[in-house]
């Protein structure tokens, strides 16, 4: 807070005082007061102005200062009323009261926020659990009456199965830290099982996997692990290349400080322009619009689960050639304490 910016601000404050002065020496002339006591009040006058105005300044200057300052260094701007304490004169008195009341009405709101999010996410849930038995016996049906179904009526249903579990994922990845337990989880395994839940699509695709020093245990969650992974497949099936056949390659590179866990298939790529914006949820880029099936949720959901599980996730990609996603697992005994 400038003084140029205060006295600005009391331009109208000032032209009354003058106002007031001038009536105030023409009544004294015209009572023929003497010069010199006219001289006194003047002085008494314009040093009560002069005091009242710089105590006024300094008091408003200390307040407001401190809340812009304040205010830039603060993350979350809605607590600053937390930061300041009650100023003594009326403006700021009721500057800050209103901070702390809009501050108020804001928590409530937020908490009415959770509560109804809370419970859509609950309802979310116990949906996808419910929808999933009529799919599995839906897919025992199938399976008794392959022949006369087809694999075609296969596929859908295990298309059907995937997407409740992106849904169900999708719903709990924001309190991830509830449902997950890190212990050490052998890549082998973790990689076997999400190609065995995915084997009739691999097959369906005519796609083989290769797989290289899994031989190894990293600090994550199995199952959540497992889902990142089939992703990553239905990605590779999803955006395979038309002119050869799918091969996808699962490698382990086994560092001093982390292990990295690397993922490449030889489909049709992602173009470079797209690549920084593959994490971005509901992104799709050029590939999205030429394949209908594209949601854009694979990849973002798999990178919340990633933070939320201490992993980093990275991709690399040339278009028409290949794309590799790259998952690294931090060594280190923290949650073996």
């Amino acid at each position: 807070m400038r003084i140029i910016d205060y006295i600005k601000d009391r331009c109208w404050f000032y032209l009354t005082a003058a106002i007031s002065f001038g009536m105030m020496l023409l009544f004294l002339t015209a009572y023929c007061v003497s010069v010199q006591l006219i001289g006194c009040i003047s002085v008494i006058y314009l040093l009560f102005i002069i005091i009242e105005e710089l105590i006024g300044f300094f008091r408003k200057r200390d307040f407001y200062s401190e809340l812009s300052e304040k205010l830039e260094v603060l993350d979350k701007k809605y607590l600053i009323h937390e930061m300041l304490q009650k100023p003594p004169f009326l403006e700021g008195e009721l500057a800050y009261d209103a901070l702390c009341e809009a501050n108020k009405s804001m928590c409530e709101c937020v908490a009415e926020y959770r509560r109804s999010f809370t419970d859509f996410r609950e309802f979310i849930e116990l949906w996808v659990h419910e929808v999933k038995l009529p799919v599995a016996s839906l897919q025992l049906m199938a399976h008794n009456h392959k022949d006369e179904l087809g694999d075609k009526f296969m596929e859908q249903l295990r298309r059907i199965d995937g997407y409740t579990d992106q849904v169900l994922y999708y719903a709990r990845s924001e309190n991830a830290e509830k449902d997950y337990i890190i212990k050490p989880v052998s890549l082998k395994r973790a990689v076997a099982n999400a190609a065995l839940k995915n084997r009739e699509d691999i097959q369906l695709a005519g796609a083989c996997i290769e797989t290289e020093g899994l031989d190894v245990n990293v600090m994550t969650d199995g199952k959540w692990l497992e889902f990142i992974l089939g992703q990553f497949t239905a990605n590779s099936l999803k955006y395979k290349s038309p002119d050869r056949e799918l091969a996808i390659k699962v490698s382990a590179e086994d560092m001093p400080d982390k292990v990295l866990l690397h993922f490449r298939d030889n489909g049709i790529g992602i173009h470079e322009r797209d690549l920084p914006r593959v994490f971005e949820k509901s992104f799709t880029g050029d590939n999205g619009r030429s394949y209908a099936k594209s949601t854009g949720m694979g990849l973002y959901i798999v990178k919340s689960l990633c933070e939320r599980l201490g992993h980093s996730i990275s991709v690399s990609s040339e278009q028409g050639s290949f794309t590799e996603l790259t998952i690294a697992f931090a060594k280190n005994d923290y949650y073996l304490n």
